[in-house]
């Protein structure tokens, strides 16, 4: 096998784990036919993830409102949902969900400016971050204990799941719940489109997410950093490095930074990735010393 496609394989397996990893029993409450309620949801940063989740609540039947730190009037505007710039009026809104899609990096600074006594209602807080221990933590911390939380990770994107989401996994840990009809109905927008539902801790996700999102990350970086472009006689296996590569592109390095500041498990890999490069670097000149 060409040994660039052997450790492309390698990595897949393990996206593969993250991916399929104790996917739920048949989520029979959550998939009903049963008419489902509209949830009122708000949610806080309304950047190109928002934007792509905001689209499917919308056609669920659930009422959106967003706020975020630039300015999304005229793209709420243009979906007929209502943008709230005060953080304050924000949360006066009766929302029984707020949805973080913050960055990573932002998180903390965005939950410490929140009016909390503010709410109107014990509401689900809910995130979907690519780190889970770090979000986890951080609303535990600061939300009121009268609040809900579940953390989530959407294992796909506007690119992935431009044609639907079915198929595609949630990942998902119920936090702290007591409504469990808002629970279940926020988790049913996922279900229903056809979701994998995969329910495991944050520890676990994140030990996971170390071997596989920011691995694929690490890789793709350094192989921007080596500009590495398309030949004429490019392998399979090159190929699908170069997929890697341009698919973390399309990335900000504030999410690649992130992955590693707030993930614990990530600082270790790092480690295992200079040392298994420097064995095989090491093989190679001692064959030549033959």
């Amino acid at each position: 096998m060409d040994p660039v496609k052997y450790v492309y394989n390698r990595f897949s397996r393990k996206l593969h784990l993250l991916r399929d990893h104790r996917v739920a029993a048949p989520m029979s409450s959550l998939t009903s036919s049963a008419p489902v309620r509209g949830l009122k949801i708000g949610i806080i940063g309304f950047g190109p993830f928002a934007q792509f989740l905001t689209q499917t609540m919308i056609k669920q039947g659930h009422s959106i409102r967003a706020t975020s730190r630039s300015d999304y009037s005229e793209h709420c505007a243009r979906l007929g949902i209502p943008f709230i710039r005060d953080m304050d009026e924000f949360l006066q809104s009766d929302n029984e969900v707020v949805l973080l899609c913050t960055s990573i990096l932002s998180l903390s600074d965005v939950v410490k400016s929140m009016p909390f006594q503010c709410l109107k209602r014990p509401t689900l807080f809910a995130d979907v971050l690519s780190v889970k221990e770090y979000p986890r933590d951080v609303l535990l911390q600061a939300l009121p204990p009268e609040s809900d939380l579940i953390c989530t990770h959407p294992m796909f994107g506007p690119e992935s799941g431009r044609d639907g989401w079915h198929g595609l996994t949630l990942m998902y840990e119920k936090v702290r719940i007591r409504n469990e009809a808002v629970c279940s109905g926020f988790l049913h927008i996922f279900a229903s489109e056809g979701c994998k539902m995969l329910e495991m801790t944050c520890e676990e996700h994140d030990k996971l997410a170390a071997k596989s999102q920011f691995l694929t990350h690490t890789i793709g970086r350094v192989l921007a950093e080596m500009q590495i472009e398309p030949t004429p006689i490019d392998t399979k296996g090159f190929e699908k490095l170069f997929e890697v590569k341009e698919s973390v592109a399309n990335d900000s390095f504030d999410l690649f930074n992130g992955l590693y500041v707030h993930n614990r498990f990530a600082r270790q890999q790092l480690k295992n990735f200079e040392v298994a490069f420097d064995g095989v670097k090491h093989k190679l000149l001692d064959r030549m010393n033959e």
